[in-house]
C-alpha cells in the first residue's frame, strides 16, 4: 500500500463549452499531475462531479484515465452512493484494469446509524476485487463515520486498507491512530490540515488543491513525510490563501478556475454547481500566477 503514501489528487472532470466531457482537457490534466510529481490519481471522486455523470460517461472516463495514465502513477476509482445494492453492483461490474483501489464515500443524505455504515462497507468489501479506501466527509454526507466504526472495519476486512478522513475532528483522528491496525492508512481528505494530520501519523492526502499546484503540494507533503515540518511550513503557509479561495464559492468551481488560468482545461461545471463570481475568479487567477511563477516554484 506504499503507493498511497504522499499526494493523491481528486481530479476534476473537465467539460467543454457545451457541457460535454472534454477528453483533451482530461488528458492535459493527467499529464500535468504526473509531471508535477503526485503519487496517485483519483478518478471520479466527488471533486470529479461524479453525481452529475451518466453511467456511460463514467465508464468511458475510467477507461480513458487508465489508458492515459498507463501505469505511471497509482490510480484509484471513486465509486460511491447511498444505495448500497447499486454501489455493490457497480463495484462488481467495474473494469479494474489499470486501477489499484476503490475510494468510496460514506452514504449521503440517508444518515445511517454506525451499524448501517458498517454494513454498507461490509457489503462493498465482500464484493470488491480491489482494496477499499473509506471516505468520511460529514460536511457533505450529513453523517460521521466514527473512529470506532472505522477501526472495526479496518480490523474485520483486510481489503479495507485506509480512510480518507475529512471530519477535521482531531479527537477522532487521535482515536483512529491509537486503535487502528498498524498497516491501515490514515489519509487527509482536507487540504488545509494535511500537515498536522501527517504529524499525527497520516500517510498523505487526497487533494483538491493539487489539481492546480501538484508540484508545490506534493513537494510539501513529501517533506512532511520525512518529518521535516520546518522545511514544509513555508510552502504550507504560501498556499493557505489559495486553498481558502478554492472552496470560497464551492468546489470544484474554484480549482477549475485555476486550471483555466494555467491553460490545462476550461472552468465549466455542471448544474447544480455554477462557476465562481467574476471577482473571485480574478483573485484566483492572480494567486495562481503568483504561485506557479518560476520565482515561486522551488
Amino acid at each position: 500500500m506504499e503507493k498511497f503514501y504522499g499526494t493523491g489528487v481528486a481530479m476534476v472532470t473537465p467539460f467543454d463549452e457545451n457541457g460535454q466531457v472534454d477528453y483533451a482537457g482530461l488528458r492535459n490534466l493527467i499529464n500535468y499531475l504526473i509531471d508535477g510529481g503526485v503519487e496517485y490519481l483519483v478518478s471520479l471522486g466527488t471533486t470529479g462531479e461524479s453525481v452529475t455523470l451518466s453511467k456511460e460517461e463514467k465508464k468511458k472516463i475510467f477507461a480513458f484515465t487508465a489508458e492515459v495514465n498507463a501505469g505511471r502513477a497509482g490510480l484509484v476509482a471513486g465509486i460511491a452512493g447511498n444505495n448500497t445494492y447499486e454501489v455493490v453492483q457497480q463495484v462488481k461490474e467495474f473494469d479494474t484494469r489499470g486501477y489499484d483501489a476503490i475510494l468510496s464515500a460514506s452514504p449521503n443524505y440517508n444518515k445511517p446509524t454506525q451499524e448501517g455504515i458498517y454494513q454498507h462497507y461490509k457489503a462493498i468489501a465482500e464484493a470488491s476485487p480491489l482494496p477499499i479506501i473509506l471516505y468520511n466527509v460529514p460536511s457533505r454526507t450529513g453523517s460521521n463515520v466514527s473512529a470506532e466504526t472505522t477501526v472495526r472495519l479496518a480490523k474485520d476486512f483486510k481489503n479495507i486498507v485506509g480512510i480518507k478522513e475529512a471530519s477535521g475532528n482531531f479527537d477522532q483522528l487521535n482515536q483512529i491512530m491509537r486503535d487502528k491496525p498498524e498497516d491501515f492508512l490514515l489519509i487527509s481528505g482536507d487540504d488545509p490540515i494535511s500537515l498536522p494530520m501527517i504529524a499525527l501519523g497520516g500517510v498523505g492526502v487526497i487533494s483538491v488543491v493539487g489539481n492546480a499546484l501538484p508540484r508545490q503540494f506534493s513537494d510539501m507533503i513529501r517533506l512532511c513525510l520525512k518529518g521535516d515540518f520546518k522545511a514544509a511550513q513555508p510552502a504550507h503557509a504560501s498556499m493557505i490563501e489559495f486553498t481558502r479561495m478554492m472552496f470560497a464559492e464551492g468546489s470544484p468551481a474554484g480549482v477549475k478556475t485555476a486550471l483555466k488560468t494555467l491553460g490545462i482545461c476550461g472552468n465549466k461545471v455542471r448544474l447544480p454547481l455554477v462557476q465562481v463570481s467574476a471577482k473571485l475568479a480574478e483573485k484566483i487567477a492572480l494567486e495562481t500566477k503568483n504561485l506557479t511563477s518560476p520565482v515561486a516554484v522551488h
